[in-house]
């Protein structure tokens, strides 16, 4: 299965588990990382990082999206997001729903793909509506 611009979904898991090598978690050892790909085929990655304060704490698809946006990005496509305690994730990590509602500020909800890894070819593919149905956004206003 190819995306729209080529990229596929088992390599941006491949991304996202790399990003999450990057973790900084030393509090709660739960470590995610996320890759962002945009309508340019170009692909952002992010890594939780965490604060012993916790509320400065910032989450890996959060990273990925202010990193495209403070680069020009506001054509998003889809998002692998790989996460867990330990060296490699043994089940899907969903985003929490701050990082859905950033997600709902940026992407159409019924295109936009949520690639949850647990390695580069097991993965569950959803839509950001399936994740956030009834969600909050412009239209709203």
């Amino acid at each position: 299965m190819k995306d729209l611009n080529g990229t596929s979904p088992e390599a941006l898991c491949a991304l996202a588990l790399e990003a999450r090598r990057r973790s900084y978690s030393p509090y709660s050892g739960f470590k995610v990382g996320a890759a962002l790909l945009c309508g340019s085929g170009k692909v952002y990655t992010g890594c939780n990082i965490e604060n012993a304060a916790y509320s400065p704490t910032v989450c890996a698809e959060r990273v990925a999206f202010f990193k495209a946006v403070s680069e020009g990005e506001s054509d998003f496509t889809a998002i692998a997001i790989a996460g867990g305690a330990g060296n490699s994730p043994d089940s899907e990590c969903p985003p929490c729903g701050v990082c859905r509602q950033v997600m709902a500020e940026f992407c159409d909800p019924d295109t936009f793909k949520v690639y949850l890894a647990k390695s580069s070819t097991e993965y569950t593919p959803l839509t950001l509506k399936e994740l956030l149905p009834f969600g909050f956004g412009k239209v709203n206003l």
